[in-house]
């Protein structure tokens, strides 16, 4: 730097020689900026920090959105995977269309860098509303116009929009950064970046634990709509306020009013919206909803409270109305039939407790209770231990009363024991032996993880030598098949059978009868148990007469097994 002497300069003689003029500055070159100020071309814009915490300042900018980035687009391939099935295409989809969109949102922005401030301002309300807004109108776009493919087109534009959006915030960002302080871009790069990926591991924790459980889809995505929102205030109305100018300044604050105030709307109306669309969507009254950590559970219809009518209303109706079918909905997919539940659950357990031990049982899933009621009905069964992932389904089969009844209060017996835990990391991390082993598991769930040859093998490792393990195996023409072979490479001989009518038939939902396996160390028979109440939907007969009729279908050779690693 240039010491300048003070006081009044020296005045030149008469005779003194002018100096030559001093060679003016580039009009382009950008002047160093004085405490307080940051560095433009033409002069400095007065910053309400000095530089150092000036420039922490907009790295913490950058942190804050990174992580809401990430909730955005954990929240599209959540939602993805919720409303169309196949997670692992969603999946693929989201994060290819967001990244190329953010590529592309990156280029764009070399043509707002040159008021960055303004600019990262526009683009945070605009991305605040886009991810704020979008879980809640994907999800009523899908209740309500029942079109699986105008839901994905939505998605993707979703996805689309908010990937330009994240990807302007970069350049716009750095921009900042060097009119604060110019240094190497190599160090402001590795600075910001540094910021964006802890900002994104914190967005990406904060998603199932916390965002998810606590205030589920849409009230999640509106809270990090807000903080979007106003991290982006906070770096151009006060840090950066010198650059708009009064009149922009004014717009900018009426902006953000704006967003927060539409957020703010949407969440309050949220509750009302969703209830809407779940009544369009399921149809009956509904009695429980709630987003737990693993899934969107809704229990709708049955008698009670929640399908009672009010007391106002009581003269105008007739006393002989039933009320609707008790039905529990898991991410918008039935789950239980409640008329005709028995017939799936009498099945799959029924054969799996006759003609072998059965005093100790290990039932995986099966948290709503249903498999376990039936595994009860046997006076044999000295102990049973269920394994469910998500508590929230056993909390709720012993707090609704008519779900509670349904399952014959199955959780308040002493010889249940519950575990909360993953089915198939429980089964790596336990020694225990059972006599008899149901799976209550939806087979094309996770991947088909529930069907594939290491779930069983280790299934298989778990069962005494004179254990049984029964199975849902899917429609003859889908899965079935593929999840036999898996068995027979876990060493165990299965047989295939049926148990009559679809349960969701009497709600409305016809289709082919599911089909069930049942397999040990040596081919299983058939049979029915009996020292208990003969169930309602099988006959040693039937079952053994849909045996021979699937086993005339079995192709040979079975097709490979399913796999961790493959289809």
């Amino acid at each position: 730097m240039i010491n300048h002497p003070v006081g009044r300069p020296a005045q030149p003689g008469p005779d003194a020689t002018a100096p030559p003029p001093a060679a003016a500055p580039p009009p382009s070159a950008p002047r160093a900026a004085g405490p307080g100020g940051a560095v433009r071309a033409g002069g400095a814009i007065p910053l309400a920090l000095a530089p150092r915490p000036a420039r922490v300042l907009v790295l913490l900018a950058a942190f804050v959105c990174a992580a809401c980035g990430l909730v955005y687009e954990l929240e599209l391939v959540a939602l993805g995977g919720y409303l169309l099935g196949d997670s692992v295409t969603q999946t693929s989809v989201v994060l290819s269309v967001m990244v190329f969109a953010m590529g592309i949102g990156s280029l764009l922005a070399k043509g707002l860098t040159r008021r960055p401030a303004t600019s990262f301002a526009l683009v945070e309300y605009a991305l605040s509303l886009t991810g704020g807004l979008s879980a809640l109108a994907l999800y009523c776009g899908w209740a309500w116009l029942h079109q699986p493919r105008a839901t994905l087109v939505a998605l993707i534009a979703a996805t689309v929009l908010i990937g330009l959006l994240i990807g302007a915030e970069i350049p716009l960002l750095m921009t900042l950064i060097q009119r604060i302080r110019r240094e190497h871009a190599g160090r402001a790069v590795a600075d910001l970046f540094a910021a964006d990926y802890v900002g994104a591991l914190i967005g990406g924790l904060a998603f199932p634990f916390v965002l998810l459980p606590t205030l589920g889809q849409t009230a999640g995505a509106l809270l990090t709509g807000a903080v979007n929102a106003v991290a982006g205030a906070v770096v151009v109305l006060w840090l950066f306020r010198a650059e708009p100018g009064p009149r922009t300044r004014l717009l900018l604050w009426t902006g953000c009013g704006l967003v927060l105030a539409l957020l703010a709307l949407a969440a309050a109306c949220t509750g009302a919206i969703e209830r809407a669309a779940r009544h369009a969507l399921y149809g009956g009254p509904i009695r429980f909803a709630a987003q737990s950590r693993y899934q969107e559970i809704v229990l709708t219809g049955g008698p009670g409270p929640a399908g009672a009518p009010r007391a106002d209303d009581a003269p105008r109706v007739p006393a002989q109305r039933t009320a609707p079918p008790l039905e529990l909905f898991l991410d918008g997919r039935l789950a239980v039939c409640g008329p005709g539940e028995y017939r799936d659950h009498e099945a799959l357990v029924r054969p799996a407790l006759a003609g072998g031990p059965s005093g100790r049982v290990l039932v995986l899933g099966g948290g709503d209770g249903l498999a376990l009621r039936e595994v009860l009905r046997h006076p044999a069964v000295r102990g049973v231990l269920v394994v469910e992932r998500d508590a929230a389904l056993p909390a709720l089969a012993r707090r609704d009363a008519a779900f509670a009844a349904l399952t014959g209060h199955a959780f308040d017996d002493p010889r249940v024991r519950l575990v909360q835990a993953e089915p198939l990391d429980w089964l790596r991390g336990s020694a225990e032996r059972f006599d008899v082993i149901v799976a209550d598991l939806d087979g094309a769930a996770a991947g088909g993880k529930y069907r594939s040859r290491e779930f069983f093998g280790l299934a298989a490792r778990r069962l005494a030598p004179a254990g049984r393990l029964a199975t849902r195996g899917g429609l003859p023409d889908g899965g079935l098949w593929t999840a036999e072979s898996g068995l027979d490479a876990a060493g165990l001989a299965a047989v295939a059978y049926q148990g009559g009518a679809p349960a969701a038939a009497d709600c409305g939902y016809p289709g082919p009868a599911p089909a069930f396996l049942l397999a040990a160390r040596t081919a299983p028979v058939l049979d029915l148990a009996p020292d208990v109440p003969a169930p309602r939907s099988l006959t040693v007969p039937a079952l053994r007469a849909s045996e021979a009729l699937l086993t005339a279908r079995r192709p040979s050779p079975l097709p490979p097994p399913h796999t961790l690693l493959g289809p």
